[in-house]
């Protein structure tokens, strides 16, 4: 069966279309994207940054990451780590060497997305004998967010005894990167994710 009048009207209308929107845009060589680890790890500094420990300058810490879990924790743990040592602090690599003992806990660390489309989404229009057409996303406007989102907390006790030193409640670190496109054919992006003058050279812009 050919496809009816309609369609073939519909399609000739796209035809031009389909001819000046055939870029490619290769997001990923690896598993993630550069801009999905940027997102990641720009909201894990944000929080590490908010958890401020009021210990005395020299103590020795160990950063337990026992309970730790999660992509990319391990950079948070470090990111921790960092500012500890930044504040005057001693890190060592056990608990019987330190005098104190910072547990974090991670209750978010995944980047959620949004989009919002006035227009028409990507689909296929079947062919018999030749298989589906892809018809490409037709988009008056478009947002598309993407935010990386951290929750973390931590608590601080004696190393020797046990007994808790200060508790700090969650604290929240975000990042953000959004594609708009405009009467198909403008299109920008916004993002807090790499600062002046790296951008010039990210291609992920």
């Amino acid at each position: 069966m050919l496809p009816s009048s309609s369609a073939r009207f519909a399609l000739l209308l796209l035809f031009p279309l389909l001819l000046a929107g055939c870029s490619t845009h290769r997001e990923s060589e690896p598993g993630r994207t550069a801009t999905e680890q940027l997102l990641f790890s720009a909201a894990a500094e944000r929080a590490a940054d908010q958890l401020v420990f009021q210990l005395p300058e020299g103590s020795r810490v160990f950063v337990d990451d026992s309970y730790v879990e999660g992509t990319d924790s391990r950079y948070l743990v470090s990111t921790i780590r960092d500012r500890l040592l930044r504040r005057g602090n001693d890190i060592v690599d056990s608990k019987a060497a330190a005098d104190v003992v910072i547990e974090p806990r991670v209750g978010a660390m995944s980047i959620d997305r949004n989009k919002v489309l006035v227009g028409t989404p990507d689909f296929g229009i079947p062919v018999p004998l030749a298989g589906p057409i892809e018809v490409p996303e037709i988009a008056l406007f478009k947002r598309d967010t993407r935010q990386g989102v951290v929750k973390v907390g931590a608590t601080a006790y004696n190393a020797k005894t046990g007994l808790m030193i200060q508790s700090l409640d969650p604290v929240y670190g975000f990042a953000h990167k959004k594609d708009w496109v405009l009467l198909l054919f403008l299109s920008w992006d916004t993002d807090d994710l790499v600062p002046e003058p790296e951008r010039e050279n990210w291609i992920g812009r």
